[in-house]
């Protein structure tokens, strides 16, 4: 398939008109009408609907449509890159990833006194759990990812460099008017009975790890999708949930924190590709390192 022919579709549903999308391209709209055929019979599906006032995307051609634009917006960006590089202004886009409870706040927080030293530069976040984060660096599609070794833990691999930044202390996030809000560190067996939230299974091998060494046992009765998901269950009253500590700057307001006796922690770390490392990769490693400090 070609992408001028996507490029058509994506005006003709813009535009809502054949001849209208032949206009802005420069086409007839006999070849404007081929090519949609064209694309029809490729992918088996009609794609638009003729009305009176013009046409539309069936529910197959909007669903295409969506995966048509993101594709032509990464084809565009190709393109520009390719040329910023041949005019030699190519700029290496910084592309980092983090954890959804340091991508809240350490990380971007970091990247900006990195470019209050640099100078504006592109440069991406990637949140992710410290996996899928690892395989990313390792497939050359993150210059630097700040990792942790919550269960299952880190992997041992040679393809990239680690450096430890510190430990996190785990807290538990409590509907703001909880009555243990605001009274110093609490012992897990005080809330061990309560309805606990959790959205991955590292944090929720902490708590349980945790709930077992004081001798009791913590029910995750309630699962969330993502961080968010959990934090409103909170704010909700539906539960209580045990959180990093680097997010307590960044929560919602609607929450309050409150430290354990004892707490679970987890290390944190950055990795990096041991081969072809960004420029600016350093600089932010010891930003990141003094953020721990």
């Amino acid at each position: 398939m070609e992408l001028t022919v996507w490029r058509t579709f994506v005006t003709v549903c813009r535009l809502g008109s054949l001849s209208a999308a032949a206009a802005e391209l420069h086409h007839t709209q006999s070849a404007v009408s081929r090519q949609i055929a064209g694309l029809e019979r490729q992918l088996g599906a009609a794609l638009i609907r003729r009305h009176a006032r013009g046409v539309r995307p069936t529910p197959a051609g909007e669903v295409f449509r969506r995966h048509a634009l993101a594709t032509l917006d990464e084809a565009d960006r190709a393109v520009r890159a390719v040329r910023e590089v041949r005019d030699g202004t190519a700029d290496r886009l910084l592309a980092v990833g983090a954890p959804p409870s340091l991508a809240a706040g350490v990380v971007p927080g970091a990247v900006r006194a990195l470019l209050e030293r640099t100078g504006p530069r592109r440069w991406s976040l990637l949140p992710g759990l410290s996996a899928q984060l690892h395989h990313r660096v390792t497939a050359g599609d993150l210059d630097i990812a700040v990792v942790t070794d919550a269960p299952p833990g880190l992997l041992h691999d040679p393809r990239v460099e680690r450096r430890f930044l510190g430990l996190d202390d785990m807290v538990v996030v409590l509907p703001v008017g909880h009555p243990r809000a605001g009274n110093g560190p609490v012992h897990i067996r005080e809330l061990a009975d309560r309805t606990w939230a959790e959205d991955n299974d590292g944090s929720a091998a902490l708590l349980g790890q945790h709930a077992a060494r004081a001798g009791v046992d913590a029910r995750i009765d309630l699962s969330a999708a993502d961080l968010p998901g959990k934090l409103a269950l909170v704010a909700t009253g539906h539960a209580i949930a045990l959180v990093p500590g680097v997010l307590t700057s960044a929560l919602r307001a609607d929450v309050t924190t409150v430290p354990l006796v004892d707490p679970p922690t987890r290390g944190i770390y950055t990795i990096t590709p041991r081969h072809d490392a960004h420029p600016c990769a350093p600089l932010l490693l010891d930003l990141l390192a003094a953020a721990f400090a």
